[in-house]
């Protein structure tokens, strides 16, 4: 565990739960789609501030494991969107330093998206400017219970010792293993659960819910939660020093 933290400057990893994207569009009598086709634009916004604020990693919350109890047409919807966001933003996120990594279970996923995924990956992987990590069909129960199978597999080979396991070792076998823990967790829409998203790796993450929907959270509004993260302190359970 870190040790304790007086205040603590600029977030190099923030987290977002991008929420609000429905009940925006119901607001303008329009379908839900509209409102995620919105809340697609905010995020480049944001990619491109993070450069200025310090942030190196961003990751977001596109779609989560419950999200397919959604009606039909909104899911399909939503996967042609990401589909759309990959061929649409590729050439301007390599362009601009963002290197994009996917987590979240693919299986499920369509072999087209999949393959875009992939290749967006590919694309940008010497990119380091910023670390956009994008969730898609992911959920922090069952990216750990993903990690455990791995793990147990390893451990039925011969390769991993059970007696050597600890939390450094179950990290090595998440999503995230490239990435640092989040320093920040934002969610907006006035929604205060962290729905499923980052368990393990935001258990001493500083958390923001703001009551901004998705598609109205500025650059402003981002660029104002940096700033008063850097006053507060982590004690990651110690105590500051005196």
């Amino acid at each position: 565990m870190p040790e304790a933290q007086g205040p603590l400057g600029k977030a190099e990893h923030v987290a977002i739960i991008m929420d609000g994207n429905g009940r925006w569009a119901k607001a303008r009598a329009k379908p839900r789609l509209y409102g995620h086709q919105a809340g697609a634009k905010r995020v480049r916004e944001i990619v491109e501030a993070c450069p200025q604020l310090g942030v190196r990693y961003l990751t977001v919350f596109a779609f989560s494991t419950e999200n397919w109890r959604r009606t039909q047409t909104e899911v399909a919807g939503l996967m042609k969107l990401f589909k759309k966001y990959i061929l649409s933003e590729a050439k301007k996120l390599v362009e601009a330093g963002v290197c994009v990594r996917f987590i979240g279970d693919r299986l499920r996923l369509e072999p087209r998206l999949v393959q875009l995924m992939d290749e967006l990956e590919e694309m940008t992987s010497e990119n380091s400017l910023v670390n956009l990590t994008i969730a898609i069909n992911y959920g922090g129960r069952d990216e750990v219970a993903r990690a455990s199978r791995r793990m147990a597999k390893d451990v039925a080979r011969g390769t991993l010792n059970p007696d050597s396991v600890n939390e450094q070792t179950l990290a090595r076998y998440l999503d995230t293993y490239v990435l640092p823990d989040p320093d920040l967790v934002i969610r907006t829409s006035g929604e205060a659960r962290i729905s499923n998203f980052l368990l393990w790796q935001s258990a001493y993450s500083e958390y923001e819910f703001v009551k901004t929907l998705w598609p109205d959270f500025t650059v402003t509004d981002f660029e104002e939660i940096i700033a008063t993260f850097g006053a507060r302190e982590r004690r990651f359970g110690g105590l500051l020093a005196s």
